[in-house]
């Protein structure tokens, strides 16, 4: 990609788990970055505090090859979800992002907010616990 200092680098893995794919995956403390294509390419970037939610999906021939899917959820507008596609590592992957994605938040001073439904809001749901 360049001569920026990455936090994590890989390629999408294909059969076998081989990286013989266009796609690359990189992450600095600010951003994710997703460069795919080889003739005409394109070069996604997330800021880390747009992440909202990080999501490991592991196939049975992903966990042969030690493989995972990193599912992502941003309030980017242009990429509001996408997937990191068969990384070797997933799992120590999904938690150093999630690690960054906090740290950035606190260092732009971003906070999360969790919506509840609009249902709850109202007061109009019942508990049995309550009536009792």
């Amino acid at each position: 990609m360049s001569d920026t200092q990455y936090k994590w680098f890989d390629r999408k893995r294909t059969i076998f788990a081989l990286p013989l794919s266009f796609t690359k995956y990189a992450v600095t403390d600010e951003k994710l970055i997703i460069k795919t294509g080889f003739f005409n390419t394109k070069e996604e970037e997330i800021r880390l505090y747009r992440i909202m939610d990080v999501t490991l999906n592991r196939s049975f021939g992903e966990r042969i090859f030690g493989l995972g899917t990193i599912h992502v959820i941003s309030s980017d507008k242009s990429t509001p979800h996408f997937d990191i596609k068969r990384i070797k590592n997933s799992k120590n992957v999904k938690e150093q992002l999630s690690d960054l994605v906090e740290n950035s938040r606190r260092k732009n001073r971003v906070s999360a907010r969790e919506f509840m439904s609009s249902d709850m809001m109202d007061g109009d749901y019942e508990d049995d616990d309550c009536n009792n």
